[in-house]
């Protein structure tokens, strides 16, 4: 939900308003268009810092400098929507696991059982120096703060069982405390007592997300996540993707309908090619080279390419700690197609490494329609290049035509956002079986 659009150059647009990181009037009208279209969630990134400390790339760009806290702003939302999602990203480097369940769960409760909590880890250096008690984590150490993070989290929002609440004004009883469990968890990162101070909610706790795709981030995606959001932009990746992630959730007792794959697709649609390719050519022309320059060394790792020129290849990139799987594909990109580095960032500007589909809305639909059908994906998470005429392009020229092929709903399945997703509600699983009355006595 990039509230002027997905493309890195969207704010300036002649269809898109440049207030938008700030407005909470444009962010309710996304909301509520989407879920008009019967979309399945809302998807808010985030970050806790300024995206760079380079002032000429910064100064020329919406959403790298402002914007909403994620959490305050879906609660907005949950109360102006009724049935679509609502997925917001939190780091486990930077927050501690009882709040950020506290706040999860409160989610949950407000929207009736649509949250959902995209985990990720965080090695921007410039969010590091946010948050002053905290050092450079290596890859490894992140995941392990991560997958013990999980692990915290989980257990409280099992805190409570679905039937704990008795709430008898008669027997003077509010809760059943043979049905509120302690976590007393003790760990290498953590030592959390609990219990958590809300209580389940209709889809028992909110969705778990992520968008892990290195071997680490793999293995913690097939342990505990129930979405994930990725990055593949030919049918052979997806398929072989899916795979071996769907193949990866046995070893942890989990069947392969746990968990849906949503690759992210940056679509440019209109009535006709021509037509669409002039609506692309047209925000291209928008991108400012400091800031597609700075987008580029972002998705890179990191890396600083201020000093090579642009209309020249990219250069060998050392392996880093940051975004390791995003930098991967950038390479393979450059090197695969022969591009320089202007050539690169034009590449990404919009989809960011995603698939990107110009085109109109049968050719998009049948290439949406392939990857679904042939194992290289569960759904997709929509990147409008502008809001909102790219948003109501995709709802208004492909949604209908996805329609009539049976492949989009008419009507949402139920009122939370498992139901919606196809995922099983989950059982209560007690971290302790020690009633939490006698513990407390």
């Amino acid at each position: 939900m990039y509230p002027a659009g997905h493309h890195v150059a969207a704010w300036r647009h002649p269809d898109t308003a440049a207030d938008a990181t700030t407005s909470l009037s444009r962010r309710i009208a996304f909301a509520q268009a989407a879920e008009r279209a019967k979309f399945d969630l809302i998807f808010l990134a985030d970050g806790v810092a300024a995206h760079t400390d380079d002032l000429k790339s910064l100064s020329r760009t919406d959403e790298w400098a402002v914007g909403f806290e994620p959490v305050t702003l879906l609660s907005a939302l949950a109360v102006v929507t009724e049935r679509i999602g609502l997925v917001a990203t939190a780091s486990t480097t930077f927050n501690e696991p009882f709040n950020l369940a506290r706040k999860f769960a409160s989610l949950d409760q407000i929207s009736a059982g649509r949250a959902g909590w995209n985990l990720v880890t965080s090695s921007n250096p410039l969010e590091l120096q946010n948050f002053g008690n905290i050092s450079q984590f290596a890859h490894q150490d992140r995941y392990a703060r991560a997958e013990e993070f999980a692990d915290v989290v989980l257990g409280l929002w099992n805190s409570w069982e679905d039937d704990a609440f008795l709430r008898d004004k008669e027997s003077g009883l509010f809760f059943d405390r043979e049905k509120l469990h302690i976590l007393g968890y003790s760990g290498r990162h953590f030592r959390v007592r609990g219990p958590l101070t809300v209580s389940r909610s209709p889809q028992g706790h909110p969705v778990v997300v992520q968008a892990g795709s290195s071997e680490t981030g793999k293995e913690l995606v097939a342990r505990t996540a129930e979405v994930v959001f990725t990055a593949q932009r030919t049918l052979p990746d997806a398929q072989s993707f899916y795979a071996d992630l769907k193949g990866r959730l046995e070893k942890y007792g989990r069947h392969p309908d746990d968990l849906k794959i949503m690759p992210g697709v940056f679509p440019v649609v209109a009535q006709r090619e021509g037509e669409a390719r002039e609506k692309f050519e047209k925000i291209q022309s928008l991108i400012h080279p400091d800031v597609g320059l700075e987008l580029l060394s972002n998705l890179s790792g990191g890396v600083d390419l201020s000093a090579y020129p642009l209309d020249g290849p990219l250069p060998d990139l050392s392996e880093t700690e940051r975004g390791k799987s995003r930098q991967q594909l950038i390479i393979d990109l450059a090197r695969r197609d022969n591009l320089t580095i202007r050539q690169l960032y034009e590449t990404i500007a919009g989809a960011r490494g995603h698939w990107q589909l110009v085109g109109t809305a049968e050719t998009i639909a049948d290439q949406l329609e392939e990857r679904f059908t042939k194992g290289g994906a569960d759904g997709f998470n929509i990147m409008p290049p502008t809001v909102p005429g790219g948003l109501d392009d995709f709802i208004e020229l492909v949604i209908p035509e996805l329609r009539r092929r049976g492949l989009f709903r008419t009507e949402y399945e139920g009122s939370t956002l498992r139901e919606n997703l196809g995922l099983k509600h989950p059982a209560h699983r007690a971290p302790h079986r020690e009633p939490a009355g006698q513990a407390a006595e």
